[in-house]
C-alpha cells in the first residue's frame, strides 16, 4: 500500500537566540499571507504556551504544536501531512537558539527537510551577522539555511554592509526596520496572552506585514520549493505512555484554557483519565 503524501512550500523560522525577533517575523508574514487571501497553517516547537494564541490570532488558524519529544516523530508527522493538504504555505516558528534542546529546532527541521530562515537582530553589529549565520550553517550538515532576515535593521547602509558581507549560499531575505511598532510586548514568561491586547496585536501585525513586503521577503517565498510531507505508515503512538491509574487535567476556564490548549490536545490522545478544571484566581 503507498503511503500518502502532499506538497507544500514550508519555512522554518529559527534564531541563534532567544529574544531575536522569531515570533515578530512570523506573526508579520502569516498575516501578509492571510491579507493576500493564502491559507498559511503555523507551528510552533515546543511546549510553548503563549506564542501559539499571538500566531494563530495572525494567520486565522489555529496553531498546533511539534515536539518529538512529547508527541513523537508520527504526530508531527501527521500534523504536517494534514497541513500540506490545505495550505499555501507551511510556518514553523523554533524556540530557542536553533541547536538549543534535546530535540532542537534543528532536529525537527532536518527530520522533515524543511529549509530555514534565520531570524537575527542586527542592531549593534554588521558584518559579525553575516559570520554568526554562516556558522550556524556549517554547524550540522544536514539542514538548509535558505537565508538571513536581519530584524531591527538601523539604515540602507547598515543593510548592505551585512547583504554584502554573506556568502552566496545565505542570501539576505529581507532586512526588518528598527521600529518599535513592529515588535511584540513581552512578559515575564514570554509573550503577554493575545487575548489581553488583541487590538493591539492587530496594529502590528499589519505593521509587519507592510514591512516584510516592503522588504521582499515575498520574492524569496516564491523561489520556495514544495516540501513533501509523508503520513505516518501506522496509527499514532506517542514515545511516552501513561499508566490507567494516571490522571491528567488542565484548567478549562480563563486566563489559561487558551494558552493550555495545544498541548491539552496532545496529551488527550493517550492518557486514559483526562480531565479540565475550573481555575480560581
Amino acid at each position: 500500500m503507498t503511503t500518502p503524501t502532499a506538497r507544500c512550500p514550508a519555512l522554518f523560522i529559527a534564531a541563534p537566540a532567544s529574544g531575536q525577533g522569531k515570533t515578530t517575523v512570523t506573526a508579520g508574514l502569516a498575516r501578509l499571507l492571510r491579507n493576500q487571501g493564502k491559507v498559511v497553517r503555523v507551528f510552533k516547537t515546543g511546549p510553548d504556551y503563549l506564542d501559539p494564541q499571538i500566531l494563530a490570532q495572525a494567520s486565522g488558524q489555529p496553531v498546533d504544536q511539534l515536539d518529538l519529544w512529547m508527541a513523537g516523530e508520527a504526530y508531527c508527522r501527521q500534523r504536517f501531512y494534514d497541513a500540506a493538504c490545505e495550505a499555501d504555505l507551511i510556518l514553523v516558528e523554533g524556540a530557542m537558539g536553533l541547536f538549543d534542546g534535546e530535540p532542537s529546532s534543528a532536529d525537527l527541521a532536518a527530520l522533515f527537510d524543511i529549509p530555514m530562515a534565520i531570524v537575527m537582530d542586527v542592531k549593534g553589529m554588521a558584518q559579525t551577522a553575516a559570520a554568526l549565520v554562516s556558522g550556524l550553517a556549517s554547524f550540522r550538515d544536514d539542514i538548509h539555511i535558505a537565508g538571513l532576515i536581519a530584524n531591527a535593521c538601523g539604515s540602507q547602509r547598515h543593510r548592505e554592509l551585512i547583504e554584502g558581507a554573506l556568502p552566496p549560499t545565505i542570501p539576505l531575505l529581507a532586512a526588518m526596520p528598527r521600529d518599535p511598532a513592529l515588535s511584540l510586548p513581552e512578559r515575564h514568561l514570554g509573550l503577554v496572552q493575545a487575548a489581553e491586547i488583541r487590538e493591539d496585536l492587530e496594529a502590528r501585525f499589519e505593521a509587519g506585514a507592510k514591512a516584510l513586503e516592503a522588504a521582499g521577503l515575498l520574492d524569496a517565498l516564491a523561489a520556495l520549493s514544495p516540501v513533501t510531507f509523508t503520513a505516518p505508515r501506522n496509527s499514532l503512538r506517542p514515545l511516552i505512555r501513561c499508566s490507567k491509574a494516571t490522571p491528567l487535567a488542565w484548567p478549562g476556564t480563563p486566563p489559561l484554557a487558551s494558552s493550555i490548549r495545544p498541548t491539552s490536545i496532545c496529551w488527550s490522545r493517550w492518557a486514559p483519565r483526562c480531565a479540565s478544571f475550573a481555575a480560581k484566581g
